[in-house]
């Protein structure tokens, strides 16, 4: 059994498309759009064969996302080095997203780093 996609919600989809696709090498489909409901998604391809739904549709509700809280939390990301943690995590800054912790060794053993980024959503950048 494996995980067949994660899906997200989200306020702007080209820009949460172009987030996934410039700092963590998505590739997107065209697109998907119900002129019915108007309920629009792409689906994001990662190299290792994970998949990443972002959807929208009209009055969606924004809550707050506390940084401590119950349920989803954050979506990790191997990236394969430690240069390129530090360098993902660097360019996401100077792109003006807020780097909550790191980069570091965690006590078990995770070199990571942690930025708040597309939508006030978590991102672990990890090796």
């Amino acid at each position: 059994m494996k995980i067949e996609h994660i899906a997200m919600y989200v306020n702007d989809l080209e820009s949460t498309r172009e987030f996934f696709v410039k700092y963590l090498d998505a590739m997107s489909n065209d697109g998907y759009h119900n002129p019915k409901t108007n309920f629009r998604s792409y689906f994001l391809f990662f190299e290792d064969g994970a998949k990443l739904e972002i959807m929208n549709k009209p009055q969606l509700e924004d809550e707050a996302k506390p940084l401590a809280r119950t349920g989803y939390i954050h979506m990790a990301f191997s990236v394969g080095s430690k240069e390129k943690v530090d360098f993902l995590t660097q360019q996401m800054k100077n792109d003006g997203y807020e780097v909550v912790s790191g980069p570091r060794t965690t006590g078990d053993g995770y070199y990571e780093s942690c930025i708040i980024g597309i939508e006030g959503n978590q991102i672990e950048l990890t090796i």
